[in-house]
């Protein structure tokens, strides 16, 4: 895009990068409300949470319920001439989730707001990011204050939202999965790589679900 265009089609209390996954996301969902979380104070301004929003939607495929996370703030949001044009917002990338409902969570999985928002503060602090086929241990389940095996992530492609490109640079959405303590393992000694037990995943799981109950 260039510097003019952007100049006539948004305005400094427009944000470009927001608008631009709501505008995909959108179409994955249509007519849903999402359920919204936000820091009680935003990044820009002094906050502690460098995302400053994430949405939650509900998913039915065949018949089973997930939620699916998206986040807003690992790429450019707000109105900036300076990153018009630019090859990648920011990082880069937006971070989602898919999850089974769980027997601790009584609505939507609010736990998942801090689980990321402790990634983010890795991101920012290091300046390192993500990619596909990447993985991190959590050095205990995933969800705090249960026994789960899943102490884990991998990181993937979304299979529905994939990448898109925005006034600002292109932007990957990058799907975490859940992975147990022996997957980790694998990955570790070496006799698995993260695209070989994610192809493994998909041919039951295609939309790379993540189950809190899995063990194997």
């Amino acid at each position: 895009m260039l510097l003019a265009d952007y100049q006539n089609m948004y305005t400094e209390d427009d944000a470009p990068g927001w608008l631009a996954i709501d505008s995909v996301v959108e179409k994955l969902y249509p007519n849903q409300e999402p359920v919204h979380w936000a820091p009680v104070l935003f990044h820009m301004v002094g906050g502690e949470d460098p995302i400053d929003g994430m949405n939650c939607y509900e998913a039915i495929v065949d018949g089973e319920k997930h939620f699916h996370i998206v986040t807003y703030g690992f790429s450019n949001l707000y109105y900036d001439e300076d990153q018009v044009g630019k090859e990648f917002s920011k990082f880069g990338f937006e971070l989602t989730f898919r999850i089974k409902p769980y027997h601790l969570d009584e609505n939507a999985p609010n736990w998942v707001f801090n689980l990321i928002q402790n990634i983010a503060r890795y991101v920012f602090k290091s300046g390192k990011w993500f990619e596909p086929y990447q993985y991190m241990q959590a050095n205990g389940p995933i969800r705090l204050g249960c026994d789960s095996k899943i102490t884990g992530l991998a990181f993937v492609i979304d299979p529905e939202l994939g990448e898109i490109d925005t006034p600002h640079g292109s932007v990957q959405f990058l799907q975490m999965y859940g992975i147990t303590d022996n997957e980790l393992k694998e990955l570790k000694a070496g006799s698995q790589n993260v695209q070989s037990l994610i192809e493994k995943a998909k041919k039951g799981n295609p939309l790379l679900i993540t189950d809190l109950e899995r063990c194997s």
